[in-house]
This record gives structure tokens, C-alpha cells and sequence, in this order.
């Protein structure tokens, strides 16, 4: 007799995954892109001649703002969440934490979460910006959802009842 699936259960993926918000980390690598671009083509047209020339150190100071620009956007990119079969390491903005898998109590992503919190077994939550609904809501909720299976899967919250 075949084995009956659940179709509503998640899948669990293979570990590594790496879990990004891919829509806003191509938006915010596209706009930095852009933006250099930008800033570097009218740092060399501006004039060098005139009533009131932009000199070299002129120049170079607006091509920097472009480079100033695209390295914060890039940095706003930087979130991510990697689980492996040791467990999950959560990338944030200025923030890098390694958790075992028996760390982790409950993945949450509720609605009106920028990102999902995970609650660990110190009692503490952890913010998993990785993870974020923001402009690719039903890919967070995939990547949730597979997260959570995995946690259940590996952590020590399997076979505890969620409340």
C-alpha cells in the first residue's frame, strides 16, 4: 500500500539551503547598480569649463556618493538565513549568530511580521531577516514553512506539541 502524504505538509528540502528574499535582494542589487552608474556618468559629464567649472575633487566626490550609495544598498542585501545539517546560521544587517538545530524552539512568521522570529530555547526570539515577506510574500511563507519543517525535523521540537 502506498505511503499517503499530507499535500498541505511542507516539503523539506536538502541541506545546505540558503534562505534570501531574492525580489528585494535583486531590487536593492539592481537599484545600487543603477545608482552607481548613474553618479559615475554625471560625475564625467559634468562640465570642467564655464562661469563655474567642477573640478577634479568635485568630480570624484559625486562619483563617491555613487559608491556610497550602491555599498548600502548591497549591505541592505546582506540577509540570509543558511541551515545545514549542524544547524542554522542567521545572517542579519550587522549581525551574524550560529544556532543548533536543538536551539530552536518555533520558527514564527505571523501576519504583519517584517521577517520571521525564531524563539529559542533560552527563552530569547531571534530576528531571521532572511526571511521576510516584504515583496515576496508567498516565497516567505514557502521558505517559513520549510524552515519550521526542518527545525521540527532536526531540533528538539520534534514531538512537542505546538501550542
Amino acid at each position: 500500500m502506498p505511503a499517503v502524504t499530507d499535500p498541505a505538509a511542507p516539503a523539506t528540502p536538502a541541506l545546505p539551503v540558503t534562505f534570501r528574499p531574492t525580489r528585494t535582494r535583486a531590487v536593492l542589487l539592481v537599484a545600487g547598480t543603477v545608482a552607481l552608474g548613474m553618479f559615475t556618468l554625471v560625475a564625467g559629464l559634468l562640465p570642467a569649463d564655464g562661469a563655474r567649472p567642477w573640478g577634479l575633487g568635485d568630480r570624484l566626490a559625486f562619483a563617491c556618493t555613487g559608491v556610497l550609495i550602491a555599498a548600502v544598498l548591497t549591505w541592505l542585501s546582506r540577509p540570509k538565513v543558511v541551515a545545514d545539517p549542524a544547524g542554522v546560521t542567521v545572517v542579519n544587517l550587522v549581525t551574524r549568530r550560529r544556532l543548533a538545530w536543538a536551539e530552536i524552539v518555533r520558527v514564527n512568521l505571523r501576519p504583519g511580521d517584517a521577517w520571521v522570529q525564531l524563539d529559542l530555547a533560552d527563552g530569547t526570539s531571534l530576528a531571521a531577516m532572511g526571511i521576510q515577506p516584504g515583496i515576496g510574500r508567498e516565497q516567505a511563507l514557502r521558505d517559513a514553512r520549510a524552515l519550521r519543517a526542518l527545525a521540527e525535523q532536526h531540533g528538539t521540537a520534534a514531538g512537542e506539541p505546538s501550542p
